[in-house]
């Protein structure tokens, strides 16, 4: 068997800080499991498929499973985003993700929504992705697929660090948004849409930069757990989401 990927022992240096401790008994080594966590969802595995070298795949599932109830991985990258400071420059996009069957059931009553809805491509979840001028990841959304870009964007405006620029395209053009931006001094360049009777100007030259959250989208489809969404759960799928972008962007 090949040398399976391990985390490097500077990105568990990062990390290991921000590990809820452990009780009782030892626990199996941390760098190993998260490594196996990793490994299946890049990959798009089931958790039963995970190379033995991992541990049981049974441990891989019921740590993920249970960090993800407590929202270990959200706090991680919350952490990692308030260490790197404020931000000069924010850009805003969203991206569709396939829902695959086994996350489409029917939901019973009485339990938390699944964020999954309907769309011209079918059943899907959207995410919401707010990155800083590097292109990393500084604030994330999860919602149903038929969600308007700017609707998601109000709700993650009071979520977003302070900046002097928000970049995003024609989607979110809408004034409810532009004056909760004006609102926290934070100045919008956002092109008009064609239904904007008076257009108004923006940046170009710095509008150009938005690329750089186009990119990050793209990095994490690459996960295949990601790009298809197999969790029931909106939170398992989300901690999902936060463990990428971790990894990706934020870990040495």
């Amino acid at each position: 068997m090949s040398k399976l990927p391990m985390l490097s022992r500077d990105q568990m240096k990062v990390l290991q800080p921000m590990l809820p401790r452990a009780r009782g008994l030892r626990r199996v080594d941390d760098r190993r499991v998260i490594s196996g966590i990793i490994y299946v969802i890049r990959h798009g595995l089931q958790w039963k498929d995970a190379p033995i070298g991992f541990g049981p795949h049974k441990t891989l599932y019921n740590r993920f499973i249970r960090w993800s109830e407590r929202g270990i991985f959200g706090k991680i990258l919350a952490t990692l985003v308030a260490q790197a400071g404020v931000p000069d420059c924010l850009m805003i996009d969203s991206t569709h993700l396939k829902a695959h069957r086994t996350a489409a059931s029917l939901r019973k009553k009485g339990l938390p929504p699944r964020k999954i809805g309907r769309t011209r491509g079918g059943l899907n979840s959207k995410l919401h992705t707010v990155c800083d001028g590097a292109g990393r990841p500084v604030a994330v959304l999860l919602t149903e697929g038929q969600r308007s870009d700017h609707k998601g964007a109000g709700i993650l405006l009071p979520a977003l660090p302070d900046a002097c620029h928000l970049i995003a395209d024609k989607g979110y053009d809408r004034d409810c948004f532009r004056k909760a931006l004006a609102a926290r001094s934070i100045a919008a360049c956002i092109p008009s849409t064609k239904a904007r009777k008076r257009r108004l100007s923006h940046d170009g030259h710095l509008y150009g930069q938005r690329h750089r959250i186009e990119n990050p989208l793209g990095k994490l489809k690459d996960w295949r757990r990601i790009a298809t969404r197999y969790d029931r759960c909106a939170h398992t799928f989300f901690s999902a989401i936060y463990l990428a972008a971790t990894i990706i962007f934020w870990s040495p």
